[in-house]
């Protein structure tokens, strides 16, 4: 069973064009979204309305920034801070061309910072090359596989 991407996304227009993008790249990967960064940490850690979820990380997180509840960053640094939660690629995926924030996700650990691009066409480019890299191409780290045996 392929391990999903976890999409961290609270901007409507955003998530659509994200899934849109996801689709057309005909990966087989599930897609889970949360709409904010507490979400996406009761995801990752199983608890909450996740507490029954299959156990296994995500293959990628594509991460926003600017989240409510608990922004993107403090969610990246929970998730460098937990020993099983570390070894997960996660690429931010935002509005924002900030150097501040760029320097910030690079000092916390982040894989990849993408800034969304305006245009639709180079969106949907960016999301499709993004997911077939993460979910495909990117070697995991030994020990943790990319699959993940059904329960």
């Amino acid at each position: 069973m392929l391990k999903p991407i976890l999409l961290v996304e609270d901007n409507p227009h955003d998530l659509e064009l994200t899934l849109i993008a996801l689709s057309k790249s005909q990966l087989a990967n599930e897609v889970v979204v949360v709409r904010d960064g507490a979400e996406a940490l009761d995801y990752l850690n199983r608890r909450g309305e996740f507490a029954e979820r299959p156990v296994g990380n995500p293959a990628v997180i594509l991460l926003d920034l600017k989240l409510p509840k608990v922004d993107g960053l403090e969610v990246l640094k929970a998730i460098r801070e937990t020993e099983l939660l570390k070894p997960i690629p996660v690429v931010m995926l935002t509005s924002s061309k900030e150097e501040q924030d760029v320097i910030r996700s690079y000092a916390l650990g982040v894989n990849a910072y993408v800034v969304k691009p305006v245009d639709f066409n180079e969106f949907v480019r960016a999301i499709a090359d993004l997911g077939i890299f993460w979910a495909v191409l990117n070697e995991p780290p030994p020990g943790s596989r990319r699959y993940v045996k059904p329960k």
